[in-house]
């Protein structure tokens, strides 16, 4: 994979926070992505969803956004879990265990860039799952190819259940 350093390139960001304020988690990450990752261009709507994988008494605030950056998928990472960490996220889910959070942000997409490491996969392996996932994506990056599966991001959301509500 070879990235021009100075361009610009597209990247697609997930949004979670079920602990607090949500809504000021999530504008408050929004405000780091700005800082720490590049110009953000695009974000969707707040959805209330339940959680998925694990148990827990609160719901969800989800949300996604597009993001401008001359980072690598890799820095962008890197800025994602530095963002988590200075929100107050001590832990990271493990494997499938999840637990409630402050924030979580995922790297979903990165151009149409296919990458499989040990810290990072793009396209992320979940997104065709889950309509937290999909539904915020589907408001700004709908027409978007999923580069393995080869369906828009809107073909994905309209084969799976929606989320609770939008918020």
């Amino acid at each position: 994979m070879i990235l021009e350093k100075e361009k610009k390139h597209n990247v697609y960001l997930g949004l979670g926070s079920n602990l607090g304020d949500r809504g000021e988690n999530l504008d408050n990450a929004i405000d780091y992505i700005e800082e720490r990752i590049g110009e953000v261009i695009a974000t969707s709507a707040f959805y209330i969803t339940e959680p998925v994988g694990f148990e827990s008494a609160n719901q969800f605030l989800n949300a996604a956004c597009r993001v401008e950056t001359k980072l690598t998928p890799i820095e962008v990472l890197q800025a994602a879990q530095w963002i988590e960490k200075e929100m107050g996220r001590d832990v990271k889910s493990q494997g499938e265990r999840y637990t409630d959070r402050i924030i979580d942000i995922d790297v979903l997409l990165y151009e149409d860039v296919i990458l499989d490491s040990a810290d990072l996969k793009l396209p992320h392996p979940h997104i065709h799952e889950r309509s937290f996932v999909l539904f915020p994506l589907a408001e700004i990056a709908g027409e978007y190819m999923h580069p393995i599966l080869h369906k828009t991001i809107n073909q994905l959301k309209d084969a799976i259940v929606p989320p609770t509500s939008i918020a």
